[in-house]
């Protein structure tokens, strides 16, 4: 094990006081040993507002693509096995098996008339974007996973694909408005991180076997195979080849220029490519590494477990009524195996490098009415939840803390939650440890335990969401957390208020 040399605290200075969001290229910066890291100039830029942002068209090697659906029968496969250790057995179409599975894991659940993001997926996405994309090579073609239209794309002119299927994560950074700046990067990290646990759920519930090749040198020529242009827009790919035996094949493109060159005058431009440079950082070296379920393992299904396809359709982040934004919540006394089960999916380890870095993500929660638990803050050691503070008011307290306060438009539930989860890391260590890709790595761990702690909530009945908005130097006070802790993400978990309106099925 490293031993580190523990430097004084240093504060991290920030243009807009405790943001988080305005923080996060200092905290880089500061990872890589500034102690005085000054914002970037595009910081002071205006961007039109989110609102106002138009996703780019579809890449040409998608928009040329020849369209087929996908199967149907996913959603009945999943009501007849229970949560978490179900086993698909046989599906209707053996050569389909794998997009049962990417279904499951990716495919759309429902359509809310009165919810403004729309529309719902099996995992979080930040404000329903969907910056990730899925691809699949498999008998010699590539093909994009299309949830929207319930299709899959065959992509114009990519080259053929050889050795055993394999599925592709790549992430669009463009797809997100400019006016998030630097966060683009961490949100589309997260995703990943996100779909990675996902994929690996869905895989391990229909029998298939995974393995897990991390961005290296060639990853930036899969973009190019793939027609991803300009791949400046894109992050490197993680790849998992499906079969028993851990072989990739030669699925992860060829050497390419990893760099990206700034338009000039362009702040938003400027921002993207200072995350870009961050993102090609990353070599992970090394065979490729076992997925794995993602999931727990349990002797025997808990009472009352919901089948995958319920638990599916129950994840939500806390749903408003009549079109409102924000969460609504209701504060509830919860069993501690709420907090148990979610303990289990934290404990389950990404696979590969991932799992090393992971034990760089610090894991502290805030409780309030959790059965056999006092209210205060606990940080997790050794799986289990370990009291810090007895503090009954923190939860109540975070609610001033978090950037998006109860108004007559927007509801915030923070003060009402049973669970209060967040993800930190200390960057300087950080670097030390796993150098430049340990930036981007963090995030993807973060994202695996976000997904887990989702599909954890919604088996208890609790609503969970994801969230980048607590104000982060009153968080770390509260948390009792170092000036050099960063937080990487929150998920608030709690008792849904309202059910809202009508909900449309949309499962395959």
């Amino acid at each position: 094990m490293t031993t580190f040399q523990r430097r004084a605290p240093v504060d991290i200075p920030g243009p807009e006081g405790d943001s988080t969001v305005a923080r996060e290229p200092l905290w880089h910066a500061f990872g890589a040993g500034d102690d005085a890291p000054e914002p970037p100039p595009w910081t002071w830029t205006e961007e039109p507002p989110p609102e106002a942002h138009v996703p780019p068209p579809l890449p040409a090697s998608v928009r040329d693509g020849t369209r087929a659906a996908l199967p149907l029968g996913t959603v009945d496969l999943l009501t007849q096995i229970r949560y978490p250790n179900g086993r698909i057995a046989s599906v209707p179409a053996e050569e389909d098996r794998l997009w049962y599975a990417l279904i499951a894991s990716f495919g759309t659940q429902r359509r809310e008339p009165d919810n403004p993001y729309n529309d719902h997926r099996g995992y979080a996405s930040p404000r329903c974007l969907f910056p990730v994309a899925v691809f699949a090579g498999d008998r010699g073609r590539w093909q994009m996973l299309d949830v929207e239209r319930h299709a899959r794309v065959t992509l114009a002119g990519a080259r053929p694909t050889a050795g055993p299927a394999s599925i592709v994560l790549a992430g669009r950074y463009t797809a997100i408005p400019p006016s998030y700046k630097w966060l683009r990067g961490s949100l589309v990290n997260l995703e990943v991180g996100i779909m990675l646990r996902a994929l690996a759920v869905g895989l391990g519930l229909f029998g298939l076997p995974g393995w897990l090749r991390l961005p290296d040198s060639r990853s930036a020529g899969l973009l190019e195979e793939l027609g991803l242009r300009p791949a400046g827009e894109w992050s490197l790919p993680l790849t998992v080849s499906i079969g028993p035996d851990g072989g990739p094949g030669d699925c992860a493109g060829v050497a390419a220029d990893r760099r990206m060159t700034p338009g000039a005058g362009n702040a938003a431009h400027a921002a993207l490519a200072d995350l870009v440079q961050v993102n090609r950082a990353q070599e992970f070296a090394g065979p490729a590494a076992e997925l794995g379920p993602g999931l727990p393992e349990l002797a025997a299904c808990p009472p009352g477990a919901p089948s995958w396809a319920e638990l599916l359709w129950r994840r939500n982040s806390g749903r408003m009524p009549r079109g409102l934004h924000g969460m609504a919540g209701r504060r509830r006394r919860v069993p501690a195996a709420a907090l148990t089960d979610a303990l289990r999916w934290l404990a389950v380890p990404p696979p590969g490098a991932l799992a090393a870095v992971s034990s760089a993500v610090t894991a502290t929660v805030v409780l309030q009415d959790v059965a056999g638990y006092a209210d205060g803050i606990y940080q997790v050691r050794d799986g289990a939840a370990v009291l810090v503070a007895d503090d009954a008011t923190a939860a109540a307290r975070f609610e001033f803390e978090y950037g998006h306060p109860l108004s007559p438009g927007v509801g915030c539930a923070v003060r009402h939650a049973s669970m209060i989860w967040f993800l930190s890391v200390r960057p300087r260590e950080l670097a030390a440890r796993f150098g430049d890709g340990g930036w981007t790595a963090a995030q993807y761990v973060s994202g695996w335990a976000t997904h887990g702690l989702c599909l954890a909530a919604a088996a208890a009945g609790l609503f969970a969401r994801p969230v980048r908005a607590f104000h982060e130097i009153g968080t770390q006070r509260i948390l009792g957390l170092a000036p050099d802790d960063m937080i990487v993400l929150a998920v608030m978990a709690g008792t849904p208020r309202t059910s809202g309106g009508a909900l449309l099925d949309l499962r395959l």
